[in-house]
């Protein structure tokens, strides 16, 4: 993963790995669910408005946005808008929940699967001021109770917000 230096202490992610749902499927029926998505650049946000198909309907934008940020998904050589066209609709989401998180300044939760058990769960992590590698790096039952405590604070304060 690329890192930049920030004048804080903490390094500026640049680029986010992430695992599809379901993955894209490509033409000879190969399931691709790993990839990498990178920080939006005002480009690439601004380029694609010009493009025609844009025009005729704005929807398409989010393809071709998606098109330019993510820069590896499996073994496919090249992400297109194309490759992008072809993901299952739940992928599609994924993906376009992904980027509002990673490119907006304060994202608080970062969804993290589990190496050891692969189960799902939500972390505070920019508030931990730790990075999804970090998170991944903690021993299982270090990251276990980890995730305890967080759900048990949650519990807490929910509570907290009932009486």
């Amino acid at each position: 993963m690329a890192e930049v230096e920030r004048s804080t202490s903490a390094p500026l992610h640049t680029e986010f790995a992430f695992a599809l749902p379901r993955g894209y499927v490509d033409e000879a029926g190969t399931v691709h669910r790993e990839g990498v998505m990178r920080l939006a650049t005002a480009r690439d946000e601004i380029l694609p408005q010009r493009d025609p198909r844009v025009r005729e309907n704005e929807a398409y934008l989010t393809v071709l946005l998606l098109s330019r940020v993510v820069t590896r998904l499996g073994t496919v050589p090249q992400v297109t808008s194309g490759t992008i066209e072809g993901l299952f609709a739940s992928d599609l989401a994924f993906l376009q929940d992904l980027y509002r998180r990673i490119n907006q300044e304060g994202h608080t939760q970062a969804a993290v699967t589990c190496p050891d058990c692969k189960h799902q769960f939500t972390v505070v992590a920019y508030h931990l001021h730790w990075s999804f590698e970090e998170i991944l790096d903690l021993e299982h039952p270090v990251r276990q109770r980890v995730v305890e405590e967080i759900a048990g604070i949650n519990r807490r304060l929910a509570e907290e917000q009932e009486s």
